[in-house]
Formats: C-alpha cells, structure tokens, sequence
C-alpha cells in the first residue's frame, strides 16, 4: 500500500520528522511519504491560518490521485481541508486529529489534548473540533502549553517538561485518562511522555498511519453519499 501524508504548512523540517515517524511505524509493505504544499502558512495556528493551507493541502490530494497513491493522510491537529478532500477522492482520506480522537475512545474514557499555544482554548476546541465528530461526552481538556508550533523543537526538553506539566494536570484536575498530543510537531514525544504520565499518550500521526493500513487492509473507501464533488464540477 502506498500511503501520503500532507502536512498542511509549508514547514519543511516538520514534515521531515513526520514522514521519519511514520516511517519508523509502518509495516515493512508499506510506502509512506511526506509532503508540505508548495504555498501556505509556515504554521496553522488559527482559523487564518487554515484557511490559507487549504487550496495547497487540495492540490496535493490531486497530485496523489494522479501519482496512484491508494490513501492519504491529512497531518494537521486540527484536520485542516479534511472534509474537502474527502469531496476529491473516493480513496481514505484520514485526518490525524479524528484518528487520534477515536483511537484514545478505545484506550479510556475520556480524553485530553496538549495543544501549543493557549489560544487554542477549550470553548474554541470544543465548538470547532471535538462536537464535529459527535465526541464531547468523552473530551476532558484540551490545554495549551504556551509555544507556537515553531517554538516546539527549539528546546525539546524544555518542550516535554511543559508537557509533563500539563499533562499531569489534564489527568490530576480534569480526570483524563488518555492523553493526545495536538500537533504533529509533537512528533517522537509520545513514549517518553508516555513513560512520565503512566496513561497511553498518542501521537497523532501514528494513529492516522495505523487506522490507514487497517482500512486499506480492509478494502475500504469513502461512501460518497455526503463526500462527493458538486455536479458542477464533474465532467
């Protein structure tokens, strides 16, 4: 199976650590790429901001379909222009936020996320992600842990420590029990994050790359009963 990952902004060391996770954990018949759009935010830190990656994330779904790719994976938290490219495409097209979200239900009860910057705060996650996918009964938290997405790598320890911090709090103060890490620039944190709370921690990532091999394994596609391109648009 050949699977691509697009992560949304135009970061490319991030999209290089993404593809190298992915990498690390896919099936040795799997072939799995990484790529950034060739125009768009360096970063998707609001609703600007995903507006921007969309047209860049859509142009890469095209690309893949012409190039063969038999399922696609969308790297952004917040499953930027998900919907849209499942309008494309009747190939699985996952976002890493959904995957995630999903995966932690089968792991505890509730959930919490550790997002980057505070201004992700709950009223906006709830409203614009979680009661999109109908799972507010299982969401705990979601905290900030005050860096940008580009501020992540720059101290890494000084990252996971903020993270421990959070965490231990999301499960202490809001009763999670599974923790997800919000940003694909939170990538190769999970297990050391893992080993400090004592809960499963997930990257995100991971878990789009997983449910992916599962559903192509299955031989399944997009229904395009509701995902389907306007009639305007088919030829």
């Amino acid at each position: 199976m050949r699977i691509k990952i697009i992560n949304p902004n135009t970061h490319l060391e991030g999209t290089k650590r993404i593809e190298r996770v992915a990498k690390a954990h896919a099936r040795s018949d799997t072939e799995v790429i990484a790529v950034s759009p060739e125009k768009g935010p360096d970063a998707i830190e609001g609703s600007y901001d995903e507006a921007l990656a969309v047209p860049g994330v859509l142009e890469e779904i095209k690309k893949g379909i012409e190039d063969g790719y038999d399922g696609f994976i969308i790297a952004c938290f917040l499953d930027t222009g998900l919907y849209a490219a499942r309008d494309l495409t009747d190939k699985p097209v996952i976002g890493i936020g959904e995957a995630s979200m999903h995966m932690a239900c089968m792991l505890g009860r509730r959930f919490s996320m550790l997002l980057p910057a505070p201004r992700w705060d709950i009223t906006y996650v709830l409203a614009e992600f979680v009661r999109r996918y109908g799972l507010e009964a299982r969401f705990a938290s979601a905290r900030g842990i005050g860096l940008g997405v580009l501020d992540i790598d720059k101290d890494i320890n000084k990252t996971l420590e903020i993270l421990k911090e959070e965490g231990t709090k999301a499960i202490l103060q809001d009763g999670a029990e599974v923790i997800l890490l919000g940003c694909a620039g939170f990538a190769e944190l999970d297990k050391k994050l893992e080993k400090e709370l004592g809960v499963p921690v997930i990257d995100p990532v991971i878990a789009a790359l997983k449910f992916m091999e599962a559903i192509l394994d299955y031989g399944k596609k997009t229904s395009k009963i509701s995902f389907r391109l306007p009639e305007r648009l088919k030829k």
